[in-house]
């Protein structure tokens, strides 16, 4: 079974794992993205031939010039994905009642299984009340999701998205008009739940740049801004109903 509940004091530790986990799952993604880039292969060829150049046509030498740089490389999306998570875990998650559940306004759910017997946190979603990503939309408030997150071996069995009904109907009781998930280009199983989660219900946008007006692409649901492969779906919560 599964149900999802509001945080408990009890849950902090399975929340912390959680969030490292969802946080450094995107160094191997990120650290291959960053490595097939054109840039960073001709850095990577160029580091090999000067390793075989300097180590007297020697290929071990090539070898070990190319792998020394994409552990460099490697090392530098860990510590900004490592230098990320601190700063979550010193802010947000250090008090997570004062943050969220004290707050009527915010809210953090989790996912209660029973895994072998034993009841287990397997998921968490966190928001918060915003005005949105529009600094001229101050007068339509909306509530933003900043951490989702699914234990790897309780994926694909519609986790996720239960955590975000959850947050749309929090969103429909405090009468906000949408709720905004920004999410990493690299995080593809969430692209597809917001995708398949809400489709049909508001029009796609697309924003190449902040101060951009927003021009209609087809008819789906979801608003993407795509800026440093960073997307933002936006749901209108009028259109839920």
């Amino acid at each position: 079974y599964s149900i999802i509940r509001p945080y408990k004091p009890t849950d902090k530790s399975a929340i912390v794992s959680l969030c490292c986990f969802g946080i450094l799952e995107h160094v191997y993604p990120a650290f291959f993205k960053a490595m097939s880039h054109p840039d960073h292969i001709g850095v990577t060829l160029s580091v090999s031939v000067a390793g075989y150049v300097l180590g007297g046509s020697s290929y071990f030498q090539a070898v070990l010039f190319g792998g020394a740089w994409a552990c460099l490389v490697y090392y530098c999306c860990h510590e900004i994905y490592d230098a990320y998570l601190r700063r979550k875990l010193e802010v947000e998650v250090a008090d997570i009642q004062a943050n969220f559940s004290d707050s009527q306004a915010n809210g953090f759910w989790v996912v209660e299984m029973e895994l072998n017997g034993k009841s287990e946190v397997a998921g968490l979603l966190a928001a918060v009340k915003s005005d949105g990503w529009d600094a001229d939309a101050v007068d339509a408030p909306s509530l933003e999701v900043f951490q989702l997150v699914v234990s790897f071996n309780q994926r694909r069995k519609g986790l996720g998205t239960q955590l975000l009904e959850t947050a749309v109907e929090f969103c429909k009781e405090q009468g906000l008009s949408r709720v905004i998930v920004e999410i990493s280009s690299l995080n593809g199983s969430l692209n597809e739940i917001l995708f398949v989660c809400f489709f049909g219900l508001v029009s796609l946008y697309c924003y190449m740049e902040s101060k951009q007006k927003p021009q209609p692409i087809n008819n789906t649901n979801i608003i993407v801004s795509c800026l440093n492969y960073i997307y933002i779906y936006i749901l209108f919560i009028d259109h839920c109903y």
